[in-house]
Order: C-alpha cells, then sequence, then structure tokens
C-alpha cells in the first residue's frame, strides 16, 4: 500500500474547535488512482494536506508510501515528501521569477538528482512545452502553467501525486486536455494518483471512488 490511513482525524482552532476530519480509514494500493470527491468543505483538501505531509493529523494512522508521518517531525516530513509524493494544485503555484525549466529543476536539485538541466527539459517536452522552456508563468496560459505543474510534480519520478482540483482554474476544453495529461503521464511513471474533486465525470476517470461528507468516508 501506498497509503495506509486508519482512523484519521483532524481538529483546528482554539476556544471552540473544529472537527475536519472524523475517523477517515483509507487505503490506495500501488499504481491506483483514487479519486477523493465530495463537494466543497467536506473536507478533501484537509485529508489531502494530511496525507501528504503538508498538516499532522491530530489523531489516527496515517502510513505513507511506508513511512509512519507521525512519527516524523517537520523537517523529517519535507525529507519524506522530496522524491516519493508530487503535488499539482488548482493556483499552479509556479515561480514566477524562474523560467519553465528552472520551475521544474527546483525539486529535482532538492532531490539532489544527476542531469537536472537535461531531466527538467525532457519532462517538459513530454508535457508538450519542449519550445517553451525558457518562458516565464506569466508569459503561459493557463493551461500551458499547469502542464508545467504537472512536469514539476511528476520529474522528481514519486511513488504517490495528489491533484486538487486540477482544472479548477481552466475552461473546459483545456481541463479535458490537462486530465488526459495527467493520467498519460501518471501511467508513463506508475506513479499512484490521488484526485481531490467535486466533479464526478473527472472521478470516474480513477479506478475507484471514495466519497468524502462531513469529514467522513461514505
Amino acid at each position: 500500500m501506498v497509503i495506509a490511513a486508519r482512523d484519521v482525524r483532524l481538529t483546528l482552532g482554539g476556544a471552540e474547535p473544529v472537527e475536519i476530519l472524523r475517523g477517515v480509514d483509507l487505503a490506495v494500493a500501488a499504481g491506483e488512482s483514487v479519486a477523493l470527491l465530495g463537494a466543497s468543505g467536506s473536507g478533501k483538501s484537509s485529508l489531502m494536506a494530511v496525507l501528504a505531509g503538508l498538516e499532522r493529523a491530530t489523531s489516527g494512522k496515517v502510513e505513507v508510501t511506508g513511512l509512519d508521518f507521525a512519527a516524523l517531525d517537520e523537517d523529517a516530513l519535507a525529507v519524506a515528501r522530496r522524491g516519493r509524493i508530487g503535488i499539482v494544485l488548482q493556483a499552479f503555484h509556479l515561480l514566477p521569477t524562474m523560467t519553465a525549466r528552472e520551475n521544474v529543476m527546483v525539486p529535482l536539485e532538492l532531490q539532489g538528482a544527476d542531469d537536472v538541466r537535461e531531466r527538467a527539459e525532457a519532462e517538459l517536452t513530454a508535457v508538450g512545452l519542449g519550445h517553451r522552456l525558457d518562458h516565464y508563468p506569466a508569459q503561459l496560459s493557463g493551461g500551458e502553467q499547469q502542464r508545467v505543474a504537472i512536469a514539476r510534480a511528476l520529474a522528481p519520478r514519486p511513488s504517490l501525486v495528489f491533484a486538487d482540483e486540477p482544472t479548477g482554474n481552466l475552461d473546459a476544453a483545456t481541463g479535458a486536455r490537462i486530465v488526459d495529461l495527467l493520467f498519460e503521464r501518471r501511467r508513463a511513471t506508475d506513479a499512484s494518483l490521488v484526485i481531490i474533486t467535486h466533479d464526478a465525470a473527472l472521478a470516474r476517470r480513477c479506478d475507484r471512488i471514495v466519497e468524502l461528507a462531513d469529514g467522513r468516508l461514505r
């Protein structure tokens, strides 16, 4: 299993705490694609943050890529994510002062990879942006920026990729092409894929759908 989560709970707030996740159990096999489907406010992005090691669960077991996230401190979690977990977000989150090539090079450099420049160029070529290597995010369309984000997430060859509403900032036609590309690159790299979405049609592209409502899996 690339994800083994059991009785995961997340409570946020001080004087009036809010329970965001209420005892979530989730297992994802290596190479599997899973959709976390639910309405806004259901806890989807919070669950992704916990499973990606970006947020610490209040209680429960969170084992990802064979590591016990509960046993790791913040620095160790950051190291654990490198090369193991890729993340594609709705808002792209590219570094605006870096070119497309440089954005993809960043996680490879953090990973300590060899041939960083060549690998970044190959990954951008694979997503159809071999002619945009030296363009900055502001010079790219929304669809092109999301292609760079996909290349950046997959370049280190992670075993697990999260995509949080990956088409949310794109028009329907561009979004459809991005989804096709995401699944194509996921198959090419043999990564597990977890898509966080409210779109039932997108969810049906995955091997399995898990529905989340009020912080619980249905």
